[in-house]
Formats: structure tokens, sequence, C-alpha cells
């Protein structure tokens, strides 16, 4: 390569100046002299000679004059154009190697696809810069420098921004390729439906042809990727049919947006989309386009038109090259080319030295220019561009976004309700879709008699003259042909019910209980929510369950009565067993009682015999024993316990009916566990008291179904949804466990559990006595529960949250004003106003509160029976209890009497024996006994009245003869 760069030394200087300095005289060395002759002879060439391919009388050609006729400064770029024709191979490497040949230091120029592997090629082999405005290409080659940015990402992030995911593709074989590519890799990852057009081989008629198939097949989503003359010419061909473009959805891959000539395009109201490159609001932008306006002006006989994007392509190449060999030039790199420029077919091919440097210079210039920021890769592609994302507007085109690489696509689009926007709208009927399905849409009952709207009344009827009257425009609503409200066949790809027809153009706008989703969001395009609801559960509404007999044990659970019962067994124990311990609980028993007891038995006691008076006889010794006895057991008082093991179940007993005990306990431990259990039963009591009044006011419905939980759980109800409605599409995307198993359940249940429409399943729900449940929006399912007969119910809570919304085809302008409406309604409450009015207004099972505070306001005698036969069984078992008591105490009484009188016979017997014959009868009846009659004498004389045995109650009638005998 040799040494190229020169060294700022004074000689050097002095040199280049021209010699104008005077040297002092001082010998120099001959190296010096060598080098400051080498430098001057590399000085930097004050002409660069610049090489240009152009069409004839192409644009690109007449802004490449304009440019260099801007820069004037040194070094100055001197052009060597050659006007060949783009797409012939032969004359474009003609004219390559004859620039070549002069020595030319870069070329700029054009290419067409049958061209732009050779021009790659020999700028590859030969090193020579090629700057180009042409489509750009995916290649390597560091010498081809590509002013057009790629459009292949902007292309893609507009895709997702509008939810594509059916489209056609046309494209022609220059620019189109490229792009072609990537959106075939990308349908291939996300099942994509491309349909690719190649313009290439169209003619007009075949196109023609294409644009009715169009129709018939409902593909309104196209992409057309071409250059800027073809593109106009499609779009004047595509307004020359005259076809309803409404429905239709283009996206012009051009960057020049506001080059097309889209005058009679936009009078059929089209959606489209596309990029601009040249931001025409920049003030410097228009001051070059004026001056180029302006130039050349004498020589033209027609005025010029405004620089196309690939003109400010071309500009900005020109002014890359002029700072490439400006910062070449300060740098004092050579780059001269001495000698023969060499031949571009010799083989092997002898590359131009000094090309490599003019490369990296080129790659590294950085200006902002009429195309935005002018920055490039090492591979010489556009890098940190930005692209204005335009649409076509009623009022013509206007900025809705941009992309760049950092941030994608930005939508930066603010709507306004002009009224310039909606002058269409005042002119125009507007077909509204809608079903019908009350309360929301439903014929009058003489609707024979009406005609047009009035012939409707609802919900979505009057929000549809409240959507109308605010917006200004008229409308005639229509009844959706196939009676469904929209979902997409997975088959055929085809949208079926309303939504179909604002897919298809039959319809402006649909009005109904039309659920937000997101894959009809991705076809149509939906206001605010005018009503915010979820899916719920309809079943038959169950018989109210009869109150039972012990209803009032229902505000505590079976469990904690148990838990009680142990509770008060256990306290009672506790407590006896405390009682039995603590030395507290025992006292000494009062002993008046007995002392009379005694003293009367004494005072009772006939006086001793002669022969009981003798200490030495035994009846003397044996009354007198009996008498130390008693003394003793006077003299040593009996200790006592309150709290045996009933009176315990007592008290506890009394405690917990909060009604006390006539004993307490007195010991500390016996008054800890009296305390704790009172605690205790406070707490209980109080609990049961604040929930009895609910439980015996309330009737209550037994539903054998409560959550979604319950019905997957089971499989004896069974349950469905409507065949094609969003309910249907919500358990067949869910990925929730419980969701997924009802969906498993519901598409493999025979019979069928979906049905054709709402009112065949409620139908279903009543007719099936309990063994059907319907899936179904909350809002109906609220509206029906009003409705006679009133035998359905919701239960459980909403499965998920989402909104009705009004819906237009995509891009329609109704869409802003209509949602504006809907946004005003909704804060003036009249959304509001209008469900109360067509929900509970005109309901026929009464308010949905109303019935409940009524049954609330009495208890009847089912409520309380059990309290009347628990009382009534007390009385029946304390009856009972009595009997049984006086029973077993007769029977106890009757017995100690009985030994009694035998003891007194006894006694008699043996005193009749001991005194004679004679005297017995007088002994025993004036009271007398003898020796071992002590403890009985109260049998005698005091106890028994003279009558014999008719005296005593208990004495059988042989034990009555056989004392009358005794005593006769």
């Amino acid at each position: 390569m040799g040494l190229r760069r020169c060294s700022g030394s004074p000689v050097g200087a002095a040199t280049a100046a021209g010699g104008n300095m005077r040297l002092q005289s001082f010998p120099v060395p001959p190296l010096l002299l060598l080098l400051t002759g080498f430098c001057s002879g590399t000085s930097f060439p004050s002409n660069i000679n610049i090489g240009g391919l152009f069409p004839t009388g192409s644009h690109e050609y007449e802004v490449f004059r304009f440019a260099l006729a801007q820069h004037q400064d040194v070094p100055k770029l001197v052009p060597q154009v050659d006007m060949v024709d783009t797409g012939s191979s032969f004359a474009m490497t003609y004219a390559f190697c004859s620039q070549f040949s002069k020595g030319v230091y870069a070329i700029m120029g054009l290419y067409d696809r049958r061209t732009v592997n050779m021009l790659m090629s020999f700028c590859g082999s030969l090193h020579v810069c090629f700057v180009t405005p042409s489509f750009p290409v995916q290649t390597n080659n560091q010498f081809v420098l590509q002013l057009r940015p790629q459009l292949q990402e902007p292309l893609m992030a507009l895709l997702e921004h509008f939810y594509w995911t059916r489209f056609v593709y046309m494209y022609s074989s220059d620019s189109g390729l490229t792009v072609l590519q990537r959106i075939l890799d990308t349908a291939a990852e996300r099942s994509w439906q491309v349909t690719s057009v190649n313009l290439d081989t169209m003619t007009e008629a075949t196109f023609i042809k294409l644009l009715a198939d169009l129709d018939y097949k409902k593909d309104f989503q196209v992409i057309i990727n071409c250059e800027l003359e073809r593109l106009n010419y499609i779009l004047n061909l595509i307004a020359a049919q005259k076809r309803n473009l409404k429905n239709y959805h283009f996206i012009l891959a051009n960057l020049g947006f506001l080059d097309l000539n889209i005058t009679e395009f936009q009078k059929l109201a089209p959606n489209a989309t596309g990029f601009q490159l040249v931001n025409r609001t920049n003030p410097a932008v228009e001051k070059i386009n004026q001056e180029w306006m302006g130039f050349d002006s004498k020589d033209l006989k027609l005025t010029r038109k405004r620089l196309k994007y690939t003109g400010a392509l071309t500009y900005d190449g020109v002014n890359v090259m002029v700072k490439a060999f400006q910062n070449l030039r300060r740098q004092r790199i050579d780059i001269s080319r001495r000698g023969n420029a060499g031949e571009c077919l010799a083989n092997p091919p002898a590359p131009w030295g000094q090309g490599i440097d003019i490369q990296r210079a080129l790659q590294q210039v950085r200006l902002e220019g009429l195309t935005g920021h002018v920055q490039f890769n090492e591979r010489g592609h556009r890098t940190n561009y930005t692209l204005t994302v335009m649409e076509l507007s009623l009022k013509g085109p206007r900025k809705i976004g941009y992309w760049n690489e950092k941030r994608g696509y930005v939508n930066t689009a603010v709507y306004r309700p002009l009224t310039e926007e909606l002058f269409g709208l005042l002119n125009k009927t507007y077909v509204v879709t809608t079903i019908l399905e009350a309360p929301y849409m439903m014929l009058k009952k003489n609707h024979e008699l009406f005609v047009g709207n009035e012939k409707y009344e609802g919900y979505c009827a009057e929000l549809a003259a409240e959507i109308a009257k605010h917006v200004g425009f008229t409308y005639r609503l229509e009844l959706v042909g196939d009676g469904k409200y929209g979902a997409r066949d997975p088959e055929s790809k085809m949208w079926n019910g309303m939504v179909g027809e604002l897919v298809y153009g039959k319809a402006d706008m649909a009005v109904a209980p039309l659920t937000i989703t997101l894959v009809r969001e991705q076809v149509i395009d939906f206001t605010k929510p005018f009503m915010s609801l979820g899916i719920s559960i309809m079943i038959k509404k169950p018989t109210k369950s009869k109150p039972g007999v012990f209803s009032f044990l229902d505000p505590l659970a079976y469990e904690i009565w148990m838990c009680i019962v142990f509770a008060y067994i256990g306290v009672s124990v506790v407590l006896f067993l405390v009682s039995r311990f603590s030395p507290y609980e025992w006292q000494a028993e009062d002993s008046d009682e007995e002392d009379e007891t005694v003293l009367s038995s004494a005072s009772r006691r006939a006086p001793p015999t002669s022969s009981s008076e003798d200490p030495h006889s035994p009846g003397y010794s044996q009354t007198q024993t009996q008498n130390q006895n008693q003394q003793k057991e006077k003299e040593a008082p009996e200790h006592s316990n309150d709290f045996g093991i009933f009176n315990s179940l007592w008290f506890s007993l009394g405690a917990f009916m909060q009604q006390g005990c006539d004993i307490s306990p007195r010991s500390l431990s016996g008054r800890i566990v009296g305390g704790v259990w009172w605690f205790f039963t406070l707490i209980i009591i109080s609990s049961y008291t604040a929930n009895l009044a609910a439980f015996l006011t309330v009737e209550r419905m037994v539903s054998p179904i409560e959550s979604a939980e319950d019905l997957a759980k089971q499989t004896e109800i069974a349950y469905g949804t409507l065949d094609g409605g969003s309910t249907k599409e919500f358990f067949r995307r869910s990925k929730i466990a419980v969701f997924e198993k009802m969906w498993s359940y519901m598409r493999s249940a025979d019979p069928s559990v979906f049905v054709k429409n709402t009112n065949e399943g409620v139908i279903r729900v009543r007719k099936s006595k309990g063994k059907y449940a319907y899936l179904l929006e909350s809002s109906m399912n609220e509206y029906i529960e009003q409705r006679k007969p009133c035998d359905t119910m919701k239960v459980g809570g909403n499965l998920d949250s989402k909104g009705y919304g009004v819906a237009t085809p995509k891009g329609s302008a109704l869409r802003i004003p209509v949602n504006l409406a809907v946004l005003k309604l909704n804060e003036q409450a009249v959304l509001d106003k209008l469900k109360n009015k067509w929900w509970y207004d005109k309901g026929e099972c009464g308010h949905k509160d109303s019935g409940r505070k009524d049954k609330t306001s009495a208890l009847s005698l089912s409520n309380v029976a059990g309290v009347f036969y628990i009382l009534i069984g007390g009385l029946g078992l304390a009856m009972l209890v009595a009997l049984v008591e006086f029973c077993y105490k007769s029977r106890i009484e009757s017995r100690r009497m009985k030994e009694l009188i035998d003891a007194a016979m006894m006694s008699t017997s043996l005193g009749g024996m001991a005194g004679g014959v004679g005297g017995v009868a007088a002994g025993s009846l004036s009271g007398g006994g003898s020796g071992r009659g002590g403890e009985n004498g109260r049998v005698v004389a005091h106890d028994f009245p003279k009558a014999g045995a008719q005296g005593l109650p208990c004495m059988s009638k042989a034990a009555g003869r056989g004392l009358s005998s005794t005593g006769m």
C-alpha cells in the first residue's frame, strides 16, 4: 500500500503552500528531501471524479445534478454519468467498466433485480464503492451502500399492531422478494394465512379478476409492495373499478406515502396505511425543496414537482460522498489514482488499493439529511432511522405514529371529533345489525302495525337511538341473518353472525349484547363497554326447604353441639372431683334435729319392768350398750358435701341455661371451674342468640350447585352454553383446570349440551327438573330471573369479567364518535337508567330484594315447633320420673315398715312367753315389753292405735289377725 499519510512537518507545510516561505540556509539531510518530495507529490486531489449510472430522464439523475451543483467546495465532485438501461446487464457492465477505466472514485446509480447481482460482483471484486437509492437487498458486500431503509421490521410491526393473521401480499420482484421471505418465515411460526401475488406476471384484466376474487373470498386485508410508479398505477386501477372499499385495509409498503397520487383512490374512503421517509414539515427539508423547484427553471417548460423520496435519497447520497471525501482530505489520506486505472474484466481481478479507504470513509459518515438520520452499519445498510406511519383519512393523509429500531412502532394518533370528519355521516343511512334477545332487542306485541325501527323495543333499541341522537346520523335496524353473535369457523376461517356482517361489509354497526373479546377485536372495532358482566350459572330454582322441627339448633353446627355436650359432662365431672378433693367443700351437718328425735324416742320409751331393771339381766346390758353408742355418735358430727355427681350436673346445667343454682362452690378450685364455665356459656349463648334470628326468619333454599367447582365435580346435572358465542369460546380457550374439565365434559356430552339460542337454554333449564344448568352472561341471567314463572335463579359468582360493546368495522368513520357517545351516556347515568327500566322496573317477580324483606317479618309455628316439643317432652318426662320416684319410695317404705312390724311381732311373741300366758295380753295392751324390745318400743302403744291391725297402713291381714288373737 505504501505510505500515504503526510506528516505535519514545517518543510511539508512550506512545500504545500507553494514555496512562498523562504527556507533558512542550513544543510538539509537527503532523507528529509526525499520525504518532502514524496509528500508534495501525493497531495489530495482537488477534483473527485464521481460516476453515475441512471436511466434516461430519471428523477434521480436530475436530483443528482442538483445536489452536485449545491456543493462547489474543495474537493469538488466531478460527475461522469452514463445514461443506461438499468435492466440490461450488458449495458450496465459496459458502463461500469468504462467509468472504472476513467478512474472514478465512487459511483452513484440505480439498478433493478436483473443487474443488482452483477453490480455487486464488480464492486466487491474491484473495491469500487457503489452508492444507490434503489431498493435494498440482503447482502454482505460492504462496497455497496444502500441509502434506502429496509421495510421488513416496520412492516412486521404494523402487522402485529393490527393483529393481521390472514392477508394478501402483492409484490413486485424488484423490492418485494426480501419482504416476502420474512413474511413467509413468520407465517410458518404463527400460523398466518398469507396469499402472495406477483404483480410482474399480471395484466390489467387479471388484476381486475383478482379484485373480484378478493371480494368473493372476503380477503379485505391487503399489502402492496412495489415502486412508486407501479403503486400509483395499481391504486388508480382499483379506484377505476368503483368498488366499495370501506371493508378493505391496505398497507402500502412504500416509503413515499405522500408522493402517491391517491386523489381518486381517496374518494372511495378506503382504510390505507403506509410509510413516509421524508419529513415535509421540517423547515430544512422545505428549503431544499424550494431550491430544487427553482433549479434550471429557465430551461424547463413545465414546473418541477416536489422531491420524491427517491430523489431525497439521491440528495443525501451526494452529501454522504461530499462529507466522506472532505474527511479523507482532512485526514490527508492518499486516494490518488496514478497511471492506468486498470481493467475491470481482468482475470484474476485487480482490486483498487485505495478503494477500502473510501469505503470506510463513506461507511463512517453520520449526518442529518432529507431522509432523517443517515448512518450505515458494517454491511452498508441504513441503521438508526425513523419512519413515519401515515393513514389515509377522510381529509387526506395524516400521521398516526412512527417506527424506529429502538422502540418499534409507536402509535401517536390523537383522534378529535371534528365535524369535518363526520361530513358523510349526515347524508347516509347506516345499517345497524342486531339480534333478538330479550330484554336487549325485542319485537313489540303489535309490531305488525309498525315499520322500520319502530317495530323494535328493548335496551339496545333505546341505546341505538341515544347514540344516533348524540352523533347525529340516521340508521336502520336489521336482524342478523343466521341469528348468531359471531364466531370464526375453525375450518373455513370465515366469520358468522353479526361479526361476520361487519367484517364482510353487510352492516355498518352492531348494537347488541356482543361481548368484547380478543379474536373479535382483531377483525372489528369495539367501543368502551356499555355494560359490564361475567359468565354465570343458571339453574332451576329449588323448592324452599321446610323448616325442621329442630331448626332452632341450626345456628350452631352439629359438631359444636356435640362439643357443648361433652364440655357439659366434662365440667360436671371435674367439679365433682374438685369438690371431693378440696377440704373447703366439706361441712359438718347441723344435729339439732337428731337430738330432738332421740329425746322424743326416749320420752316415748316405756319404763322398764322388774326383770329389765335388773343390772344383771341380759336386757339391761344390751340397752346400756346402745345408749353409749348413740352418745358417741352425737359427740362426733357428720360431714357432708353439696356437690355430688347429680348436684354438679345440676349446677352446670343451671349455669348453661343462664338460670343459676341454689348451691355454689366454696373452694377456690371449684370457683375457678365455675368461672371458666360461666365465661364459656356466655360466649356460646351470645353467639347462638346472634345467629338464631337469621336462621329462624330467613327462608333458605337448598341448592345442589353453588359454584363452577360443584358442577365440575359431578355428572348428574348436565350443563352447557350457547353454541357459537363468546361463552363457549371462553371455555374452549381457558387454561384453568376447572374450566378445562368443564369444557371436556361439554364437548363430549351426548346428547349435546349446547343450545342454539338463549331462549332454548332457559326452556331446557325449566323442563329438566334441576338436571341441567345453563352457562350464560350474568346480565341475561338476572333478567330471566325476573321473568315468570320465576323458577330460575343465579348461583355462585361470575366466572370471568367482560363487557358488551358497540361494534364497528375496522377503520370505520363511526368508531370514534360512537365511542364518545357511549362514554357520554355512561357519565350521564343514562345506561344505568336503561338497565333499571328493562331489568327491574318491568320485572314480573318483584324487585330482587323486596320479597326477602316481607318474608322476614314474622315467624311461623313450624320455625319454633321444636321448642314446644321439648317443653311437652320435658313435662311428660318429669311426670314419669315423679311416678317412678313415688313407686320406688313406696316400695322402700313398704319393706322398711314390714321389717318393723315383723320385729314388733317378734318382740311381742317373746314377751308373752317370758311373762306367762295370763299376762301376755295385758302386758301387750298396757305398753309393757320384754328386755329385747327397747328399740322397738316405738311400735307399741305410742305408735299404733288401739284398733290393732287396722291402724297399720302396710300390715297384711294375716298379721292383723295374729295381733288381734294375741291381744285377746
